[in-house]
Protein backbone atom coordinates (compact mmCIF):
# COMPACT_ATOMS: atom_id res chain seq x y z
CA UNK A 1 0.00 0.00 0.00
CA UNK A 2 1.46 3.01 -1.04
CA UNK A 3 1.49 6.38 0.83
CA UNK A 4 -1.00 7.99 -0.35
CA UNK A 5 -3.95 5.15 -0.43
CA UNK A 6 -2.53 5.11 3.49
CA UNK A 7 -3.57 8.87 3.69
CA UNK A 8 -6.68 8.67 1.83
CA UNK A 9 -7.98 5.70 4.42
CA UNK A 10 -6.74 7.41 7.60
CA UNK A 11 -9.00 10.60 6.44
CA UNK A 12 -12.16 8.73 5.46
CA UNK A 13 -11.74 6.90 8.63
CA UNK A 14 -11.58 10.11 10.55
CA UNK A 15 -14.79 11.16 8.72
CA UNK A 16 -16.39 8.16 9.41
CA UNK A 17 -15.59 8.64 12.83
CA UNK A 18 -16.90 11.72 13.08
CA UNK A 19 -20.12 11.09 11.43
CA UNK A 20 -20.93 8.29 13.87
CA UNK A 21 -19.94 10.61 17.02
CA UNK A 22 -22.18 13.41 15.98
CA UNK A 23 -25.13 10.95 15.22
CA UNK A 24 -24.71 9.50 18.44
CA UNK A 25 -24.67 13.36 20.03
CA UNK A 26 -27.79 14.13 17.63
CA UNK A 27 -29.71 11.22 18.99
CA UNK A 28 -28.88 11.96 22.52
CA UNK A 29 -29.81 15.46 22.25
CA UNK A 30 -33.09 14.63 20.90
CA UNK A 31 -33.96 12.07 23.33
CA UNK A 32 -33.51 14.40 26.05
CA UNK A 33 -35.28 16.94 24.26
CA UNK A 34 -37.93 14.39 24.24
CA UNK A 35 -37.96 13.58 27.88
CA UNK A 36 -37.87 17.18 29.13
CA UNK A 37 -41.03 17.63 27.14
CA UNK A 38 -42.64 14.77 29.08
CA UNK A 39 -41.45 15.74 32.37
CA UNK A 40 -42.76 19.28 31.57
CA UNK A 41 -46.50 17.96 30.47
CA UNK A 42 -46.38 15.82 33.68
CA UNK A 43 -45.38 18.40 36.07
CA UNK A 44 -48.26 21.36 34.74
CA UNK A 45 -51.15 18.72 34.22
CA UNK A 46 -53.66 19.84 37.25
CA UNK A 47 -53.73 17.88 40.23
CA UNK A 48 -56.95 15.85 40.68
CA UNK A 49 -59.50 17.44 43.51
CA UNK A 50 -58.66 17.29 47.28
CA UNK A 51 -61.03 16.51 49.90
CA UNK A 52 -61.71 19.76 51.81
CA UNK A 53 -59.24 20.39 54.53
CA UNK A 54 -60.64 21.57 57.83
CA UNK A 55 -61.41 25.69 57.34
CA UNK A 56 -59.01 27.28 60.02
CA UNK A 57 -59.39 31.31 58.83
CA UNK A 58 -62.38 33.24 58.36
CA UNK A 59 -61.17 34.10 54.85
CA UNK A 60 -60.92 30.25 53.68
CA UNK A 61 -64.62 30.38 55.39
CA UNK A 62 -66.30 33.05 53.69
CA UNK A 63 -65.17 31.61 50.51
CA UNK A 64 -66.32 27.83 51.11
CA UNK A 65 -69.46 28.77 52.87
CA UNK A 66 -70.98 31.45 50.63
CA UNK A 67 -69.54 29.82 47.60
CA UNK A 68 -72.89 29.69 46.51
CA UNK A 69 -73.62 33.48 47.13
CA UNK A 70 -74.88 35.77 49.86
CA UNK A 71 -78.67 35.12 49.80
CA UNK A 72 -79.44 38.56 51.34
CA UNK A 73 -76.47 40.33 50.42
CA UNK A 74 -75.52 40.87 54.42
CA UNK A 75 -72.61 42.81 55.11
CA UNK A 76 -70.70 43.64 58.40
CA UNK A 77 -71.81 47.17 58.52
CA UNK A 78 -73.04 47.95 62.60
CA UNK A 79 -75.75 50.33 60.09
CA UNK A 80 -77.09 46.88 59.10
CA UNK A 81 -78.46 44.94 62.22
CA UNK A 82 -81.26 42.71 60.53
CA UNK A 83 -78.47 41.74 58.12
CA UNK A 84 -75.47 41.44 59.57
CA UNK A 85 -72.64 39.04 58.09
CA UNK A 86 -71.21 36.68 60.82
CA UNK A 87 -68.35 34.11 59.42
CA UNK A 88 -66.56 31.85 61.88
CA UNK A 89 -64.84 28.55 61.38
CA UNK A 90 -67.81 26.30 61.21
CA UNK A 91 -70.40 28.25 59.44
CA UNK A 92 -71.03 32.01 57.61
CA UNK A 93 -74.85 34.07 58.38
CA UNK A 94 -76.99 36.54 58.34
CA UNK A 95 -78.05 37.85 61.76
CA UNK A 96 -81.43 39.55 62.63
CA UNK A 97 -80.98 41.60 65.85
CA UNK A 98 -85.00 42.73 65.41
CA UNK A 99 -85.93 38.91 65.85
CA UNK A 100 -83.58 37.62 67.99
CA UNK A 101 -81.75 34.93 65.13
CA UNK A 102 -80.52 34.33 61.91
CA UNK A 103 -82.31 35.15 58.89
CA UNK A 104 -80.15 32.44 57.38
CA UNK A 105 -77.20 30.11 57.84
CA UNK A 106 -74.78 28.52 55.18
CA UNK A 107 -72.38 25.73 55.58
CA UNK A 108 -70.72 23.24 53.84
CA UNK A 109 -70.89 19.60 54.52
CA UNK A 110 -67.54 17.46 54.05
CA UNK A 111 -66.27 13.94 54.85
CA UNK A 112 -63.48 15.28 56.82
CA UNK A 113 -66.34 17.38 58.98
CA UNK A 114 -67.29 14.09 60.74
CA UNK A 115 -65.13 13.06 63.66
CA UNK A 116 -65.21 11.85 67.53
CA UNK A 117 -65.75 14.76 69.21
CA UNK A 118 -68.79 14.72 71.51
CA UNK A 119 -71.72 16.98 71.91
CA UNK A 120 -70.70 19.89 73.37
CA UNK A 121 -73.66 21.19 74.65
CA UNK A 122 -72.91 24.98 75.89
CA UNK A 123 -75.57 27.19 74.68
CA UNK A 124 -74.53 30.55 74.92
CA UNK A 125 -74.40 34.16 73.69
CA UNK A 126 -72.16 34.82 70.34
CA UNK A 127 -68.95 36.47 71.65
CA UNK A 128 -68.85 37.98 67.99
CA UNK A 129 -71.90 39.66 68.34
CA UNK A 130 -71.27 43.65 68.37
CA UNK A 131 -71.91 44.81 71.69
CA UNK A 132 -75.06 47.56 70.39
CA UNK A 133 -77.12 44.21 69.75
CA UNK A 134 -79.65 42.11 71.84
CA UNK A 135 -77.84 39.40 73.62
CA UNK A 136 -80.11 36.25 73.52
CA UNK A 137 -78.91 33.91 75.88
CA UNK A 138 -80.25 30.18 76.60
CA UNK A 139 -82.47 31.48 79.67
CA UNK A 140 -84.68 33.29 77.43
CA UNK A 141 -85.73 30.17 76.20
CA UNK A 142 -86.42 28.46 79.57
CA UNK A 143 -89.86 27.64 80.07
CA UNK A 144 -91.46 28.97 76.71
CA UNK A 145 -92.23 25.01 75.30
CA UNK A 146 -89.76 25.93 72.33
CA UNK A 147 -86.57 24.03 71.99
CA UNK A 148 -83.51 25.75 71.47
CA UNK A 149 -83.29 24.14 67.73
CA UNK A 150 -80.21 24.41 65.60
CA UNK A 151 -79.76 25.75 61.95
CA UNK A 152 -76.04 24.08 61.40
CA UNK A 153 -76.89 21.22 63.56
CA UNK A 154 -74.16 19.79 66.44
CA UNK A 155 -73.78 16.61 64.45
CA UNK A 156 -72.31 18.23 61.20
CA UNK A 157 -69.35 19.57 63.10
CA UNK A 158 -68.05 16.56 64.96
CA UNK A 159 -63.87 16.95 63.66
CA UNK A 160 -63.11 18.90 66.85
CA UNK A 161 -65.03 20.26 69.63
CA UNK A 162 -64.09 23.74 68.75
CA UNK A 163 -66.49 23.27 65.79
CA UNK A 164 -68.80 21.73 67.52
CA UNK A 165 -68.72 24.38 70.08
CA UNK A 166 -69.69 27.06 67.38
CA UNK A 167 -73.17 25.32 66.58
CA UNK A 168 -74.38 26.17 70.17
CA UNK A 169 -74.05 30.20 69.57
CA UNK A 170 -77.69 31.73 70.25
CA UNK A 171 -76.91 33.26 66.94
CA UNK A 172 -77.33 29.94 65.22
CA UNK A 173 -80.49 28.70 66.94
CA UNK A 174 -84.10 29.60 66.29
CA UNK A 175 -87.61 28.92 68.34
CA UNK A 176 -88.82 25.11 66.97
CA UNK A 177 -91.21 23.00 68.22
CA UNK A 178 -90.28 19.88 70.08
CA UNK A 179 -92.02 17.92 67.08
CA UNK A 180 -90.37 19.30 64.54
CA UNK A 181 -86.62 20.14 65.98
CA UNK A 182 -86.74 16.00 67.33
CA UNK A 183 -88.76 14.54 64.40
CA UNK A 184 -89.12 15.99 60.91
CA UNK A 185 -86.55 18.47 60.91
CA UNK A 186 -83.42 16.50 62.70
CA UNK A 187 -84.66 12.94 59.74
CA UNK A 188 -83.49 15.44 57.20
CA UNK A 189 -80.13 16.45 59.05
CA UNK A 190 -79.89 12.89 59.34
CA UNK A 191 -80.36 12.35 55.94
CA UNK A 192 -78.10 15.33 54.73
CA UNK A 193 -75.24 13.56 56.93
CA UNK A 194 -75.74 9.92 55.36
CA UNK A 195 -76.00 11.58 51.71
CA UNK A 196 -72.11 12.59 52.36
CA UNK A 197 -71.23 9.80 54.54
CA UNK A 198 -72.61 7.27 51.94
CA UNK A 199 -72.90 8.65 48.31
CA UNK A 200 -69.03 10.30 48.35
CA UNK A 201 -70.52 13.94 47.84
CA UNK A 202 -70.26 17.12 49.46
CA UNK A 203 -72.54 19.08 50.85
CA UNK A 204 -73.34 23.52 50.12
CA UNK A 205 -76.50 24.26 52.96
CA UNK A 206 -78.33 26.98 53.64
CA UNK A 207 -80.99 26.90 56.05
CA UNK A 208 -83.25 29.19 57.81
CA UNK A 209 -86.91 30.52 59.50
CA UNK A 210 -89.49 33.07 58.07
CA UNK A 211 -93.09 34.12 59.41
CA UNK A 212 -94.05 35.56 62.74
CA UNK A 213 -96.26 33.73 65.38
CA UNK A 214 -95.34 35.75 68.82
CA UNK A 215 -92.45 36.37 70.63
CA UNK A 216 -90.26 35.18 73.74
CA UNK A 217 -89.27 37.27 76.11
CA UNK A 218 -89.84 40.25 74.08
CA UNK A 219 -86.43 39.38 72.06
CA UNK A 220 -87.22 36.58 69.99
CA UNK A 221 -89.26 36.15 66.94
CA UNK A 222 -91.13 32.28 66.68
CA UNK A 223 -91.21 31.49 62.96
CA UNK A 224 -94.05 30.08 61.12
CA UNK A 225 -91.50 27.64 59.10
CA UNK A 226 -88.22 26.71 58.89
CA UNK A 227 -86.62 25.88 55.48
CA UNK A 228 -83.62 24.08 54.21
CA UNK A 229 -81.62 23.62 51.06
CA UNK A 230 -78.77 21.63 50.24
CA UNK A 231 -77.02 20.92 47.02
CA UNK A 232 -74.86 17.99 46.24
CA UNK A 233 -71.25 18.41 44.26
CA UNK A 234 -68.88 15.13 43.81
CA UNK A 235 -66.52 14.57 47.17
CA UNK A 236 -63.67 17.81 47.27
CA UNK A 237 -65.19 19.32 44.32
CA UNK A 238 -66.41 22.84 44.13
CA UNK A 239 -69.40 25.10 42.89
CA UNK A 240 -68.08 25.02 39.79
CA UNK A 241 -69.35 21.41 38.49
CA UNK A 242 -73.16 22.36 39.64
CA UNK A 243 -75.48 21.69 36.46
CA UNK A 244 -78.80 21.73 35.35
CA UNK A 245 -79.03 17.74 36.31
CA UNK A 246 -77.14 18.73 40.14
CA UNK A 247 -78.52 16.72 43.51
CA UNK A 248 -80.73 19.80 44.70
CA UNK A 249 -83.35 18.97 47.86
CA UNK A 250 -85.44 22.16 49.40
CA UNK A 251 -87.97 21.59 52.33
CA UNK A 252 -90.30 23.95 53.76
CA UNK A 253 -91.44 23.04 57.26
CA UNK A 254 -94.39 24.49 59.37
CA UNK A 255 -92.97 25.43 62.81
CA UNK A 256 -96.13 23.57 64.56
CA UNK A 257 -97.25 21.23 67.23
CA UNK A 258 -98.75 17.99 67.05
CA UNK A 259 -96.46 17.49 63.50
CA UNK A 260 -96.56 13.53 64.49
CA UNK A 261 -93.59 11.70 62.56
CA UNK A 262 -94.11 12.25 59.01
CA UNK A 263 -91.42 11.79 56.36
CA UNK A 264 -89.54 14.76 56.04
CA UNK A 265 -89.83 14.19 51.62
CA UNK A 266 -93.56 15.46 52.68
CA UNK A 267 -92.00 19.07 53.17
CA UNK A 268 -90.34 19.17 49.70
CA UNK A 269 -90.32 22.31 47.93
CA UNK A 270 -88.58 24.44 45.17
CA UNK A 271 -86.21 27.00 45.76
CA UNK A 272 -87.85 29.20 44.03
CA UNK A 273 -90.91 28.90 46.35
CA UNK A 274 -88.56 29.48 49.35
CA UNK A 275 -87.02 32.55 47.83
CA UNK A 276 -90.96 33.95 47.26
CA UNK A 277 -91.24 33.77 50.92
CA UNK A 278 -88.14 35.11 52.09
CA UNK A 279 -87.20 37.78 50.12
CA UNK A 280 -83.97 35.89 49.28
CA UNK A 281 -81.69 35.05 46.46
CA UNK A 282 -80.31 31.37 46.92
CA UNK A 283 -77.56 29.96 44.53
CA UNK A 284 -76.89 33.63 43.37
CA UNK A 285 -73.65 32.43 42.35
CA UNK A 286 -74.44 30.08 39.21
CA UNK A 287 -75.44 30.47 35.87
CA UNK A 288 -78.81 32.07 35.40
CA UNK A 289 -80.02 29.26 33.14
CA UNK A 290 -78.90 26.80 35.87
CA UNK A 291 -80.56 28.75 38.44
CA UNK A 292 -83.12 28.74 36.38
CA UNK A 293 -83.39 24.75 36.28
CA UNK A 294 -82.72 23.67 39.56
CA UNK A 295 -84.95 26.47 41.38
CA UNK A 296 -88.01 25.43 39.82
CA UNK A 297 -87.55 21.36 40.32
CA UNK A 298 -88.81 19.30 43.04
CA UNK A 299 -86.65 16.72 43.95
CA UNK A 300 -88.15 13.26 43.71
CA UNK A 301 -85.05 11.24 45.27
Amino acid sequence: MNRKTLVAGLIALGIITSLIIGCVWLVKKIWRGVTDITETTETTQPEPPKPNLPITNIEDAQKTYLALGNPSNATGSLSNADNYLMVNNAYALSYNNSRGSANWVAWRIAANDFGAAERQDNFRPDPNLPKTFTRITPADYTGSGFDRGHLCPSADRSSSPEANSATFYMTNVMPQTPDLNRNVWNDFETYSRELVKKGKVDLYVVAGCYGDKGRLKKKITVPTNCWKVITAVPQGADFSVINESTHVTAVDMPNAPNLGKPSWRNFRTTVRAIEQKTNLNLLSNLPANVQETLENRVDNK
